[in-house]
């Protein structure tokens, strides 16, 4: 019995185990969060969407959406998983093999990416379809009709 009174002491571990109106505010709080996140990656995307590919503007600007992505995933992993409440260790457990999983997409990325080009360079059969020219289309608004040439008359047997 003394055990459930201190729990509702607060002596759990988490900061508002029983306090709803303060629960729905760090809910509140935490949606807000995210939400201007993830519009200010928005801004970002569209507004570098009109420069130069390979511009450093625009690689930076990646960047920045990249270091945002992650900032939010791992926000995300904090509150949804439950994990800012807890212990180090366990946040340890569940945050590595995340940060793991996070390289080896872009590891995987990176070496398809690679493959892709060391493809086109060596084997010149092998051409993407983007790089081949479009054929060209007859016009159809004017049909013309084809009329079959006239036989010349045979000369009648006897």
């Amino acid at each position: 019995m003394a055990d459930l009174h201190e729990l509702e002491n607060g002596g759990h571990t988490h900061a508002h185990a029983f306090d709803s109106k303060a629960v729905r505010k760090e809910i509140w709080k935490v949606t807000i969060y995210l939400t201007i996140l993830t519009i200010v990656e928005l801004i970002l995307g569209f507004v570098m969407m009109g420069w130069e590919e390979e511009s450093f503007k625009r690689h930076f600007v990646k960047g920045i959406i990249l270091i945002l992505m992650f900032w939010k995933a791992f926000y995300i992993i904090g509150y949804f998983m439950h994990l800012r409440h807890e212990v180090r260790n366990m946040i340890l457990v569940i945050g590595l093999p995340a940060t793991f999983f996070i390289w080896f997409i872009i590891a995987f990325l990176a070496d398809g990416s690679s493959y892709k080009h060391l493809r086109e360079k060596y084997d010149p059969y092998k051409t993407e379809l983007y790089q081949l020219p479009m054929p060209k289309h007859e016009e159809q608004g004017e049909k013309k009709e084809i009329k079959p040439e006239e036989k010349p008359a045979q000369p009648q047997q006897q």
